[in-house]
């Protein structure tokens, strides 16, 4: 399986963390620069976001890259997986409806409330070792 990553981040991680962490291979990280003097994060923010949107969006609409309309994910010939949509009143709910059809609780669970220095919009995120 190919996995290619995007992310950004507001400071400096060390290279050898991110490939430790990461596990899976090579890493590149590309700094993104240029900005006026004086910018501060919100310019920085701004940018990251601007350079993410265009890598994403040229990923749904350049033919070169993908067949138009078809599915963003790679699968083996013939394999189709199972939609599931999951509606609830709370991201604990969601989490503990995925729980049940997954049949394990995530392994792993972040939110932004728990970072007293997040300015970005409110954000989950939940893996299962599945």
């Amino acid at each position: 399986m190919h996995f290619h990553v995007h992310f950004a981040v507001g400071r400096y991680i060390s290279r050898h963390l991110i490939s430790e962490a990461w596990g899976r291979g090579f890493v590149h990280i590309k700094l993104l620069g240029d900005l006026p003097v004086g910018s501060g994060s919100l310019g920085e923010a701004r940018l990251a976001a601007r350079y993410l949107s265009k890598y994403v969006t040229k990923t749904f609409t350049d033919p070169g890259t993908r067949a138009l309309g078809m599915h963003r994910y790679d699968l083996g010939q013939g394999f189709q997986p199972k939609v599931t949509r999951l509606h609830g009143d709370s991201p604990g709910s969601v989490i503990e409806q995925a729980s049940g059809v997954l049949g394990a609780e995530p392994a792993v669970r972040w939110n932004s409330d728990q970072v007293l220095s997040w300015d970005g919009p409110p954000a989950i995120w939940a893996q299962w070792d599945i």
